[in-house]
């Protein structure tokens, strides 16, 4: 049985997974070590499950897309003095099935067992259809 638990996020004004993967390869976006990481007001309750394996699940206009093992969260002090949650994760995205998902406020918990599963390898690097057309897709059951 698993004992870690997922988030899932929204990834606001993100066109497409290539959209994300350009972010997160921008220097603001990343720690000093060069790594990935999504600053949140929010520290997740259940840090220990988090970081015993879990990812972040990327929601990309409606559709979970991608996803992001979660490495470390760190604290985070911005210019404005308040301490803040940076979830740091594994650089690159991995394509999971299209999985809509309805828009929400900040991140929500993601139980394993109702996580999108990966694509195979063998589709890992194929474009990923656009998020419209994956959402389409995933309510008639093609994934």
């Amino acid at each position: 049985m698993a004992t870690h638990i997922n988030l899932v996020k929204l990834s606001v004004g993100t066109e497409d997974i290539g959209d994300l993967a350009a972010w997160q390869a921008s220097r603001r976006a990343q720690t000093d070590d060069g790594l990935p990481r999504h600053v949140t007001r929010m520290w997740p309750k259940r840090d220990a499950e988090l970081l015993d394996g879990g990812s972040i699940f990327w929601v990309i206009k409606g559709v979970i897309m991608c996803r992001q093992p979660i490495l470390r969260l760190d604290a985070y002090i911005g210019g404005d003095d308040i301490r803040r949650c940076a979830i740091v994760c594994n650089p690159g995205l991995i394509r999971v099935e299209a999985t809509p998902k309805r828009a929400f406020q900040g991140w929500r918990y993601l139980a394993p067992a109702d996580a999108p599963r990966d694509l195979p390898d063998a589709r890992q690097d194929e474009e990923a259809l656009p998020p419209e057309l994956s959402k389409a897709l995933a309510a008639i059951g093609v994934r």
